[in-house]
């Protein structure tokens, strides 16, 4: 019996001995609760010299992992598994979090570069005085073509793409907001429709695409339409100047009926350990300097004014990417439509999809 009691009080001292020194490993490489930032974003989202650089100036270590949705975002953090510092959702989703109360309000105190961002971009819908987020990159949902596989064609509109010569050339990204919304809007109808019949019309419109459609598809759009794989595609404003950057020839529209305009935002989820470091990874992500480098690495649109002057002149002024306000007003937000319709939207898609097969 003293043998056995000897042989678990060994391994309790061994396992505290053990425990002692990973905490101490941990903390002297920056992984102590009080030194330490968790970010969760997009893949690819962030210039990785930045976060260094953020560790840096500040001995603060950034812990730094990804989602490829909203959804999968919202799901992980309401499940409390990891205690989150900082995400990085989209408007519609931040309207959501906030009325699930899963977001902590922002000390806009503790962020003076605050005032380095456009207020065209400020007090939106989603979230009425920026109390929770703060704009991270913003953009616009259009087609990526290629004129000289199309023999010189312009694409101009959302009813351009059905067009019986584009048989078998058009790639879609597999969302359903965006291509229902493209239905919508080629009818003339806001992205944020919730009228059934308008929906209906959209769909039985989209059915009609379907000779064109090559494939619908996720990340790998932008390598298929830089290999020349198709000649259209329905994307993102930042993943067409990822694909333009590959392929020169290829060109990007917002088309003329009008389309998304998105936002991704900073928030600091309501499980963040460290409150102090999140406010502290913002304010640092606002520096001009630090926004025109992550800019340029990203490709997206920033909404820092003050980047602006330290970016390409042809970059700033290229309308493809910074809308004139013109065209801006005819871009919509996407809002947050409720468990219901956003689910009468799947199901459409979802519909589209099978009836393609």
């Amino acid at each position: 019996m003293n043998k056995l009691v000897r042989f678990f009080l060994f391994i309790a001292v061994v396992s505290a001995v053990l425990l002692y020194m990973i905490s101490s490993l941990n903390a002297s490489q920056g992984y102590s609760g009080g030194n330490t930032v968790t970010v969760f974003n997009w893949g690819d989202y962030i210039d990785p010299d930045l976060i260094k650089k953020f560790e840096k100036e500040t001995g603060i270590k950034v812990i730094y992992e990804t989602f490829d949705s909203n959804e999968a975002m919202m799901t992980k953090i309401e499940q409390g598994g990891t205690n989150y510092d900082i995400a990085v959702p989209s408007e519609y989703m931040i309207d959501k979090m906030r009325h699930e109360d899963l977001l902590l309000p922002l000390d806009h105190s503790k962020l003076p570069n605050l005032k380095h961002i456009d207020k065209r971009f400020m007090d939106l819908p989603f979230d009425p005085e920026n109390k929770y987020s703060i704009p991270y990159f913003w953009g616009t949902v259009g087609i990526v073509y290629n004129p000289k596989m199309l023999h010189g064609k312009e694409i101009t509109s959302w009813n351009d793409l059905w067009d019986s010569d584009l048989k078998n050339e058009i790639l879609l990204t597999d969302g359903a907001r965006e291509v229902i919304g493209m239905g919508l809007n080629s009818l003339g109808y806001s992205l944020n429709d919730t009228n059934k019949q308008h929906l209906l019309e959209a769909k039985e419109k989209l059915d009609k695409l379907t000779p064109n459609i090559k494939a619908i598809v996720g990340d790998e759009i932008k390598m298929l339409l830089a290999n020349q794989e198709a000649s259209v595609g329905l994307v993102w404003s930042g993943d067409a100047s990822e694909i333009m950057s590959e392929n020169e020839d290829l060109d990007y529209v917002v088309p003329k009926e009008g389309s998304n305009l998105w936002f991704d935002n900073m928030v600091i989820p309501k499980t963040a350990k460290n409150v102090e470091a999140a406010h502290k990874f913002i304010n640092f992500m606002l520096d001009p300097k630090v926004a025109a480098q992550n800019t340029d690495y990203v490709g997206y649109s920033t909404p820092n004014k003050s980047a602006l002057k330290y970016m390409p002149k042809e970059v700033v002024e290229d309308e493809r990417f910074y809308p004139s306000p013109e065209l801006t007003e005819k871009l919509e937000v996407y809002k947050n439509l409720g468990k219901k319709n956003l689910a009468y939207y799947n199901e459409l898609f979802l519909q589209f999809k099978m009836h393609r097969k």
